[in-house]
């Protein structure tokens, strides 16, 4: 693969993986408008995030099997086409209910495209040159939950909550050409499985069962629950505990992404390195660290003053963002016949837990900064423990 083709391909997945955080995030900004038009509580508001977040999780079972079976580009092709139609009937949704429908849609549809471009790049790269990869596209997805709200706030400038749908799908036209147009086809024919579902059942099933890919599935998963559950959160986070309007989301945005983007810039410079798991065991490190230090702040009489509150979080961002590619890729590696099975399982185990924290767990700890803290905590330690675990059964295996 020439140089030109392979920094088009990473630029194309990076900003496939930024639907899902514009997807997500754009809309903050627009809950309060959201709810004065539709008469909506702050509970029924989050469902907005939760109800996408349980729809992805679900169709992303079968994107990747899928994609084993017919090719990579034709799902993603298919999956960003629907999404596109799905961002115009959020756009006209006529009442909560009907916009909730369709936020469904968008997370049936949304994966095809996010999830897949992941086995894609294992496809198409090997060793340390698929860590860097890795690392690059999750540098350039981290910007987008520091821009999306940003960007949904100079929307609400211009229009009402409407405006910020119709970006989407604007967005989504882009992506499904540059899918079209600019992505090669990473899995052959001779290397793909039948379209059957009792195979597909049962490839879902062996990967499930297999004790190394739950523990990095779960490692992965609830180590971003740690970051996730702010940025799921942020809409009471900043305006309700931290006293902020529509507009300042960029106050607790531009630092957690600057830690997302430094970790993942650190994790591609140390690729040619070779020690990756050295790398990983570092981030998570830095990542109870910052866990310890959130506690402390977020349980003192700094709770409130900026800029205390944000300081935690976005370390807990970079310690993990210094750790993630690795987990995804060692994950991968496991399954080498089956990478878009367990890319699927791996993003449904992560969406499903998502999912659970933006509808009950937020709701639930968000009555002050130390709780939220608290919960953020059990996830990133929880997540250094699987990792702890996996390289002590690894180490005695060997």
């Amino acid at each position: 693969m020439s140089k030109r083709v392979g920094l088009q391909t990473t630029i194309i997945v990076a900003m496939l993986s930024m639907i899902g955080p514009f997807t997500i995030d754009s809309v903050f900004p627009a809950f309060a408008r959201i709810g004065v038009q539709f008469g909506a509580s702050d509970a029924a508001l989050q469902q907005i995030t939760s109800i996408y977040l349980f729809s992805y999780a679900f169709a992303s079972l079968f994107h990747g099997p899928i994609s084993d079976s017919v090719g990579r580009k034709p799902v993603m092709v298919a999956g960003m086409a629907a999404f596109t139609l799905a961002s115009i009937g959020c756009a006209l949704a006529p009442s909560l209910a009907v916009l909730l429908v369709f936020r469904a849609v968008q997370g049936i549809f949304a994966g095809a495209a996010q999830i897949i471009s992941r086995a894609l790049v294992r496809d198409l790269y090997d060793g340390w040159q698929a860590q860097r990869v890795m690392a690059q596209v999750s540098m350039i997805f981290g910007i987008a939950p520091a821009l999306a709200p940003v960007v949904g706030g100079w929307l609400l400038a211009i229009g009402d909550w409407e405006v910020i749908f119709f970006f989407l799908t604007g967005y989504a036209a882009l992506l499904l050409a540059l899918i079209t147009f600019g992505l090669p086809e990473s899995h052959p024919e001779e290397k793909r499985t039948p379209l059957q579902m009792g195979p597909i059942f049962a490839n879902m099933r062996n990967v499930a069962a297999d004790g190394p890919f739950a523990r990095l599935a779960f490692a992965s998963s609830l180590g971003f629950s740690a970051q996730f559950l702010y940025i799921a959160g942020a809409p009471i986070f900043i305006v309700r505990l931290l006293g902020l309007g529509e507009r300042d989301f960029w106050v607790f945005f531009v630092p957690m992404i600057t830690g997302m983007i430094l970790g993942s810039y650190v994790n591609s410079r140390l690729a040619e390195w070779g020690h990756s798991q050295k790398v990983a065991s570092i981030g998570l490190a830095i990542m109870l660290g910052a866990i310890a230090l959130n506690l402390g702040l977020t349980s003192s009489p700094l709770a409130t003053q900026l800029p205390w509150p944000i300081v935690g979080p976005a370390l807990i961002a970079f310690g993990m963002s210094l750790a993630f590619p690795i987990l995804q890729l060692t994950m991968l590696d496991l399954f080498p016949e089956k990478r878009g099975t367990a890319a699927s399982l791996q993003s449904f185990v992560s969406l499903l837990l998502n999912a659970l924290i933006a509808g009950v767990v937020i709701p639930a700890v968000s009555g002050t900064v130390f709780s939220m803290a608290l919960a953020s905590a059990a996830f990133g330690i929880t997540a250094a423990g699987l990792w702890a675990w996996h390289l002590l059964v690894a180490r005695r295996g060997a």
